[in-house]
């Protein structure tokens, strides 16, 4: 079935939020009773943990920012198709963090509009790089493929969940004896050796993370981007290093945590490398989000309730999942990371030798 010749896909207007808010909602239901409509969407709700991942992007109408683009799919006045995106103007990225559609036989028409109208409308405002996170259920990646994306990894989604209390926060000789320190701007050249040295060649190649972004990281950019990253819109992010031990002038790790400033869980980052135990790096950052925590309760007068830390791994970042399955993490899905260029990529000339 298609979707009827009346409909067309448009940008969102402020008369359309209370439709799209119970868009939103049918496409990331709470329970069993609310999944009686036909939907599909980019998330997958986590019914044993009470967690519906891409349910997290959802975003009150003060979180939205001016430049970041919403599309809705009106067939004669009635909405049955969503798709956001969230624009990064530094590096002129969007991130898709929610295409839902709702019909009888049609879903998978409309977002595939949705999505090309969203491509030709970026392509317009200059965007050079598009990402999306999705699971691999409902066609999702069958219909991004089609729209000219790639799929280039898998990350897995892990949560410490409520039952684990955050610790206390580390003490500051510990984390010098072991090498952990903030991030700082002339970090910028060891962390983009780091980056390159646990990424896959054609990986770190497709996501073109340059010195200039390492520099910001000290910031708060969030970078390395992860499937999660959008989450962090709600979040207090700051960045940690640790340093090479035994006599080495690299890093051997970074760490990223994400303090919750709304009720979602709180979001850890490790980068590793290989030969590198990330277990010392894993506690302190779950000490920090503790203390970081409950700071700003005692600031706002009230503490958020306590929902978990959520972390994401890429296949390759193996046995780091490990080393968080240790700290009380436990997987809870697992998702498909795609891309697509505005960019043609060109070979650059180079000077080869000349054999007589």
């Amino acid at each position: 079935m298609s979707p009827r010749r009346g409909g067309r896909v448009r940008s969102a207007r402020l008369t359309d939020l209370a439709a799209l808010g119970e868009l939103s909602r049918l496409s990331h239901p709470a329970g069993p009773e609310e999944g009686t409509l036909p939907v599909r969407s980019l998330g997958l709700p986590v019914q044993a943990t009470q967690v519906s991942v891409f349910s997290l992007f959802r975003m009150p109408l003060g979180a939205f920012q001016p430049h970041d683009p919403l599309y809705v799919y009106d067939d004669e006045g009635h909405l049955t198709g969503l798709a956001r995106a969230e624009r990064d103007g530094i590096r002129d990225e969007w991130t898709i963090v929610e295409l839902d559609a709702v019909d009888e036989g049609a879903a998978g028409e409309i977002r595939f509009r949705l999505v090309g109208h969203l491509l030709r409308d970026g392509a317009k405002r200059g965007a050079m790089r598009f990402h999306v996170a999705c699971s691999d259920t409902d066609d999702n990646v069958e219909l991004l493929l089609q729209a000219g994306f790639i799929r280039y990894g898998e990350e897995r989604i892990l949560l410490r969940d409520a039952t684990h209390a955050l610790p206390a926060a580390p003490e500051p000789g510990l984390a010098a004896e072991a090498g952990i320190r903030l991030a700082r701007s002339r970090d910028a050249l060891a962390l983009h050796a780091l980056h390159r040295a646990t990424t896959p060649a054609p990986v770190a190649r497709l996501e073109g993370y340059r010195v200039a972004d390492w520099e910001r990281l000290a910031a708060g950019a969030p970078i390395p981007r992860s499937s999660l990253t959008p989450i962090l819109r709600f979040a207090d992010l700051e960045t940690w290093v640790q340093e090479e031990q035994d006599g080495g002038t690299g890093l051997a790790a970074l760490l990223q945590v994400g303090v919750a400033k709304e009720d979602q869980p709180h979001y850890l980052r490790v980068v590793a490398r290989p030969d590198h135990d990330p277990g010392a790096l894993i506690r302190y950052g779950l000490g920090m989000i503790g203390e970081r925590s409950r700071e700003a309760g005692r600031r706002r007068g009230h503490e958020h309730p306590h929902l978990g830390v959520l972390a994401a791994v890429r296949t390759w970042e193996a046995p780091l999942d490990r080393r968080l399955e240790e700290a009380g993490f436990r997987p809870i899905a697992q998702v498909s990371i795609l891309l697509k260029e505005t960019l043609v990529r060109i070979a650059q000339p180079a000077l080869v030798p000349v054999a007589r």
